[in-house]
């Protein structure tokens, strides 16, 4: 039996499905709602909905945006000949955020698992495949996240660009600066090693 309106347990139910948001999370973010005056609860729907209608994937990284092209395919500045391949596009922000990258992008919307029933077909390969045999393209940064899926995803699409003939590398993963050795797992530890690069 519900203590609640069918349409405010509606609204929790809309919450509780959103990645990362449990029942209590829902039912105090649908209370929230319920108290915004009326022209900012319409303003909160409308931004959905027209973020809903408005953004889409660009034709050439698959990133999103509101354009056919996004600002960083568009741009004159950024490195044609380096694409860094990430799996979903809030990496695309993580990346931006050091300012250090000058390439592009190209996000998959995703990674190979098997075990979800998620297949090279389901996210975006062959996009990638299409782009790089019809662009000029020097290097291919593969940054998806260091775990098993990630990495599986990694090694399957070097498989596919070795015919390619172009540099594909990988994000060096280690010690996050400012901890210690002593809290660093094996795997971790391991890729530092690996990624360990000549000092000055």
């Amino acid at each position: 039996m519900s203590f609640f309106p069918a349409s405010l347990e509606t609204l929790i139910d809309k919450f509780a499905s959103l990645p990362g948001i449990g029942r209590k999370s829902a039912q105090r973010l649908a209370f929230h709602v319920l108290a915004l005056p009326d022209e900012e609860a319409r303003s909160f729907a409308d931004a959905i909905v027209d973020a809903k209608t408005h953004v889409h994937t660009c034709r050439i990284c698959q990133n999103l945006t509101e354009d056919e092209i996004c600002s960083i395919c568009a741009s004159d500045r950024r490195d044609k000949g380096t694409i860094c391949v990430v799996s979903e596009p809030r990496d695309v922000l993580s990346i931006e955020r050091g300012r250090e990258y000058n390439g592009t992008y190209h996000v998959l919307h995703g990674v190979l698992s098997p075990m979800n029933h998620v297949g090279p077909d389901d996210i975006r390969i062959k996009e990638l495949l299409n782009r790089i045999a019809s662009e000029d393209v020097e290097e291919v940064i593969m940054a998806t996240n260091p775990d098993t899926e990630g990495e599986a995803t990694a090694m399957y699409i070097s498989r596919l660009l070795k015919p390619f003939q172009l540099k594909v590398t990988r994000l060096a993963y280690g010690i996050p600066v400012g901890s210690n050795l002593e809290f660093a797992d094996d795997a971790t530890l391991n890729r530092a090693i690996e990624g360990r690069t000549e000092m000055f």
